[in-house]
């Protein structure tokens, strides 16, 4: 197995913290961490280390997944993964092409519910196995560009987290090689 590495530098959790990641593993791990919740971690780190909130996470996050406590994409309610692109179209094409059924079946091979649009900005999505949700955004990325973020949540393993990344990866090239 691959030694664990973080998703941020030494050098940028030091400089925002005061620590690099040997030294707050060290510290979490004399402190108990390994038994502790996760709400434990980030209660220790803001009470005792003065860790601002986003920090406070962004470490308990990776001293879990350094320590086999937690898995990469790992929520407490299941497993949540998201992929994005950019797509050369305005966002308004992007969204109708998630909203208008007809032209959604061109790219997503999948049945799903739209519980909740906000017009061209996010869709709320209970996808076709029902207990997982899909939550779409949609961002503005200069003239005639756009973001459109797939963010899929409550999955059950990390193997179906693995496979939901790649059919979203795949499915968002299909709406761009569509739009664009």
């Amino acid at each position: 197995m691959a030694a664990f590495k973080p998703r941020m530098s030494d050098e940028a959790v030091s400089a925002k913290t005061g620590k690099n990641w040997s030294r707050w593993f060290k510290h979490l791990d004399a402190a108990g961490g390994k038994k502790m919740t996760h709400q434990e971690i980030v209660a220790h780190l803001g009470d005792k280390h003065d860790v601002r909130p986003w920090w406070t996470q962004m470490i308990a996050v990776t001293y879990e997944q350094a320590r086999g406590l937690r898995e990469v994409h790992e929520k407490p309610e299941g497993f949540e993964i998201s992929v994005s692109r950019t797509i050369e179209a305005p966002i308004s094409k992007a969204f109708r092409a998630w909203t208008d059924e007809k032209v959604r079946q061109k790219w997503l091979s999948a049945k799903l519910t739209i519980r909740k649009a906000t017009l061209n900005k996010s869709l709320r999505i209970t996808w076709e196995d029902g207990p997982t949700n899909v939550a779409a955004a949609f961002a503005p990325k200069g003239t005639g560009k756009c973001q459109v973020v797939a963010q899929h949540s409550k999955l059950t393993n990390a193997k179906a987290a693995a496979k939901m990344k790649k059919f979203w990866g795949e499915a968002l090239d299909q709406l761009k090689a569509l739009l664009e």
